[in-house]
């Protein structure tokens, strides 16, 4: 995706005064970026489109109003995040409401045949990161995106700074802090999927729904601290290596 930082701040200028040229080569560049941001946060979920469209319209409302041309990179990347901590948090307040058990999707008891198509698609690594990644709160989910990007280089340690509101130390902090949460939901993730699964962990999550909950979160890793049998199979598990496409 190096082809987008080729764009002269020029451009923006032109696009901001309202060339339409200018506009669409904007839009051309540029959307890879927004989806990769987008997707990294949401999955390969139906919601990725709609949250990508909303990101580029809102960028175009406010374009006028940007007044370093030069930033439209870092700009664009926090209306991205913006629009993505939106959606999660609507996500998750819905998610907290009853809902019928047969709508839910649970990612561990599936049918066998679900679960080898998941398998299938998301295998070793990836697939443990993708579920350790759903259990993170919304703020670290867009900030996770943001990190996927900078360690494949598609956005240097300033620009995820800048998309996320802050100083380049503290967003350094927030990073190591979103690792370690992404750590303990691996951990989560390796005790649940593992075969067999420890009866008292089985036990423990009679009740739950299969959706990732901040206060599931904390019930599970409680057990998984406490729990010899869990400990070991969470210490077990591969380690998530960096980045994971």
């Amino acid at each position: 995706m190096a082809g987008d930082r080729d764009v002269n701040p020029l451009m923006v200028v032109a696009a901001q005064a309202g060339d339409r040229r200018a506009l669409d080569h904007l839009v051309t560049a540029y959307l890879p970026l927004v989806y990769t941001i987008v997707r990294r946060a949401l999955g390969d979920r139906a919601e990725v489109d709609d949250v990508v469209q909303e990101t580029m319209l809102r960028a175009l409302r406010e374009l006028r109003a940007l007044r370093a041309p030069e930033s439209f990179r870092p700009w664009l990347a926090t209306i991205a995040t913006r629009q993505i901590s939106t959606h999660l948090h609507r996500r998750q307040a819905d998610a907290q409401r009853t809902v019928p058990l047969d709508e839910v999707t649970d990612l561990y008891d599936a049918d066998p045949e679900s679960r080898a198509l998941t398998n299938v698609e998301l295998s070793g690594h990836r697939r443990q990161a993708v579920h350790a990644s759903q259990w993170l709160d919304p703020d670290d989910q867009q900030l996770l995106a943001l990190w996927w990007l900078e360690t494949t280089g598609q956005l240097t340690r300033t620009e995820l700074a800048a998309a996320l509101g802050t100083s380049v130390a503290h967003a350094a902090v927030r990073v190591q802090r979103m690792r370690h949460q992404l750590d303990l939901s691996r951990s989560l993730v390796v005790a649940l999927e593992a075969h067999p699964r420890c009866g008292r962990l089985t036990a423990a999550v009679e009740d739950w729904d299969g959706v990732p909950s901040p206060l599931w979160r904390k019930r599970i890793l409680r057990h998984v601290r406490s729990c010899p049998l869990c400990t070991r199979a969470a210490a077990s598990g591969r380690t998530i290596r960096y980045p994971f496409r």
